[in-house]
């Protein structure tokens, strides 16, 4: 029974047409966006969340969406308490705060379609990283994995999890600001995995200059479908071919996450 079904006896139906059955759970913690219209039923809300899947221990209402360069969003606790959590994703595991890190539960098939293409012994580059999620799939693959990430809080639950999982000897984390090119080690990768947060676009020049011609590059952005075509014209002047163009989730209305997988040509079109 989906959670509308669920408060259709407690909730006024001209106040339920508000409510989305949809929410996000990491780990044993959920989290929803709940709209003005049902801020009275903010209890009934979340008893019925924990009522509905046992294994949730904690509720959080997103009171904010993830903002900063650390992309961390505010919340209110409905119900529980605890928010640090250890969420199972594609056979790895993963510790985090969820007050003070970003992640995002709904990519979990997009980053497992994306390091199943990592070779071992491949130099891979991660901004981003995060507290792990391609890092830690990447770097078991057999991945050379270079991790950078902005948040302190994310670099000491990414230096945690490459630990739980095994794979510490084969990640370096460069805590700093991606957009620092003096922090990046004197090398050239052989594939770029780049979650960029939003409007973070400017990047990708620099990230190219670091992979080798015919290494591969994945490539997040959000637009919407038309801007992405768009976009993909402009990669192709940039000389890099684009392999896939996938959108991979909505963020607001007519605007998405795409992914664009693209090998480096290592030449401007026109050249």
């Amino acid at each position: 029974m989906g959670l509308k079904e669920q408060l259709e006896r407690i909730v006024p139906a001209d106040a339920l047409r508000y409510m989305s059955s949809h929410f996000n759970v990491i780990g044993d913690v959920a989290i929803i966006a709940i709209p003005p219209e049902l801020d009275s039923y903010r209890a009934a809300i979340a008893h019925a969340i924990r009522s509905g899947r046992r294994n949730i221990g904690t509720v959080l209402c997103r009171v904010s969406g993830s903002a900063g360069p650390a992309r961390i969003a505010t919340y209110e606790i409905l119900s529980g308490g605890r928010t640090v959590t250890t969420h199972h994703e594609s056979g790895f595991t993963y510790r985090l705060d969820v007050r003070t890190v970003f992640f995002n539960p709904r990519m979990a098939t997009e980053r497992c379609r994306v390091t199943g293409q990592i070779q071992p012994d491949e130099l891979v580059l991660l901004p981003f990283c995060g507290v792990g999620p391609f890092a830690v799939p990447a770097a078991a693959r057999g991945a050379m994995v270079t991790a950078l990430e902005q948040n302190p809080e994310a670099c000491r639950w990414l230096a945690e999890n490459t630990r739980l999982n095994g794979v510490a000897d084969r990640v370096t984390i460069i805590r700093g600001d991606a957009f620092d090119s003096s922090i990046y080690p004197n090398q050239i990768f052989d594939r770029a995995i780049v979650p960029i947060p939003y409007g973070r676009d400017a990047i990708l020049d620099l990230i190219a200059a670091l992979v080798r011609t015919g290494g591969r590059i994945h490539f997040y952005t959000f637009r919407n479908r038309r801007q992405s075509e768009r976009l993909e014209q402009e990669f192709e002047r940039k000389g890099m071919s684009v392999v896939l163009r996938r959108r991979c989730g909505n963020v607001a209305p007519s605007v998405s996450r795409w992914v664009f997988d693209m090998k480096k040509e290592g030449r401007e079109a026109g050249e």
